[in-house]
């Protein structure tokens, strides 16, 4: 405990990490701020049923999730920084995909000044047609009675503009606490909308155990948290999991000294995709419910309860094929076995060159086999656990897998880790001891 304050003294005495927490809080607080702002048109006092239309249901739940309950709320901030993040996965894939884009991409930092200009121009257009079909969803007879009619003439226009605007503004909220702030400021924000429906899930759960089963409900919300802690530590494992390749550099001497000579590790993530995988099935998942208007009729239904068998198959098969297409696209053995070559490096018994990218490629086949099984369990493991923890309030259970939780875990790594470099360079303790370190998570878009 001496040694947790001393570390805490330790940050808050360097003066530029300092700046970097009080400046991302306040942008965080401005965030939270706005996302209890109504769009003008809409009764506050008549939201129950569009909060209740959220609940329990998979794909509107997860959004308003995301962005903290404002799309419950029916707030200014109701998409969030979701757009952006489609842009930005969108335009990732183009430029992995179309060689004209790559080269663009390569251009250095011009090059990257273009992508992110064409991914804001995107958002934008992504923005109009969520805010178009959140509009329908809003004057769907079950969330008809909190509209002011009196604003009708006004209403869609004004909603559009207003939910565009905010999403730039959440984006370029973003992009100040990537640049001047700490850590990356898309995932932070994402991140404080998820964790901001953690206390009153608890506290739902909480009632709903109480009311229930007094003692006994008591044990079972103690259970809960029991494996929920248990979740969260084999979920770290996964994200840091490596599998490391040894590596010897060749001797070279050069006059009266020796270069080289070395012995290290290539390591090779376990789940190199990171949280890509999860995003892109959802994202296909989420599509029925976004056709049909955001409502839960028809064949959209199978795909908006996370306890349904057809949605957790399909979830399933979708997480592990993104795994496979995301690491394939993302990861290149021949590029690391020429790197090896430059730098005189070579793996025992393998030859340089063709054999040593077929051997790393063959390790990484073999090991993004089993992250991806247990990354697809993440994404169902919500919906496993409110079928075997019967009665678990929806908005609770979400917190047991899926991108949420792994949005938590590696969004808060990524964040000790910086801070951590920052104590290390100022010759602080870092925040392990031991001579262990923290590894962020990869496989994250520019974007996130």
């Amino acid at each position: 405990m001496k040694k947790f304050i001393t570390t805490l003294k330790n940050i808050w005495s360097i003066e530029e990490l300092r700046s970097k927490i009080i400046y991302t809080l306040i942008l965080l607080f401005v965030y939270r701020l706005g996302s209890f702002i109504v769009l003008p048109g809409i009764d506050p006092n008549k939201l129950d049923a569009l909060h209740a239309s959220t609940q329990g249901s998979g794909m509107l739940g997860l959004l308003d999730a995301f962005v903290g309950g404002a799309f419950s709320k029916a707030s200014i901030f109701a998409l969030g920084i979701m757009p952006y993040i489609s842009a930005s996965i969108f335009m990732q894939l183009v430029t992995i995909l179309i060689p004209q884009m790559a080269k663009v991409q390569k251009e250095g930092e011009s090059g990257r000044n273009k992508i992110n200009q064409w991914t804001r121009y995107l958002t934008v257009i992504v923005t109009v047609f969520q805010a178009a079909a959140y509009i329908g969803y809003l004057k769907s007879p079950a969330n008809a009675g909190a509209l002011i009619p009196a604003y009708g003439a006004f209403f869609w226009i004004s909603t559009v503009i207003l939910l565009t605007v905010g999403t730039l503004f959440v984006m370029w909220l973003g992009e100040k606490i990537t640049d001047k702030g700490l850590g990356n400021g898309t995932s932070i924000i994402i991140m404080i909308g998820i964790l901001a429906r953690l206390p009153q899930a608890f506290m739902q759960e909480w009632s709903s155990r109480t009311a229930d089963g007094g003692a006994r409900g008591l044990l079972i919300l103690l259970l809960e948290i029991l494996f929920l802690i248990i979740v969260i530590l084999g979920l770290i494992l996964l994200v840091q999991g490596t599998r490391k390749v040894p590596v010897n550099y060749a001797k070279q001497i050069v006059g009266n000294r020796q270069f080289g000579g070395a012995r290290n590790f290539l390591p090779l993530k376990v789940n190199a995709s990171g949280v890509m995988p999860i995003i892109f099935a959802q994202a296909i998942l989420f599509l029925p419910t976004f056709l049909t208007g955001f409502t839960n009729s028809g064949w959209a239904r199978y795909f908006t309860d996370h306890t349904n068998g057809v949605y957790m198959l399909v979830y399933s098969g979708c997480v592990i094929a993104f795994t496979f297409l995301y690491t394939a696209l993302i990861f290149n053995p021949k590029q690391m076995a020429d790197e090896l070559k430059r730098n005189n490096g070579f793996i025992p018994g393998v030859k340089p060159g063709k054999d040593t990218a077929d051997y790393i490629g063959t390790i990484m086949d073999r090991i993004t086999f089993p992250g991806a099984i247990l990354l697809a369990l993440v994404g169902i493991l919500p919906g496993l656990v409110e079928l075997a923890f019967v009665g678990m309030q929806y908005n609770f259970a979400t917190f047991y897998g899926g991108t949420s939780l792994l949005i938590m875990v590696g969004v808060i790594l990524d964040t000790l880790q910086q801070i951590e470099t920052q104590l290390l360079m100022r010759q602080y303790d870092g925040l392990m001891s031991g001579g262990a370190r923290l590894a962020g998570r990869a496989g994250i878009p520019s974007g996130m």
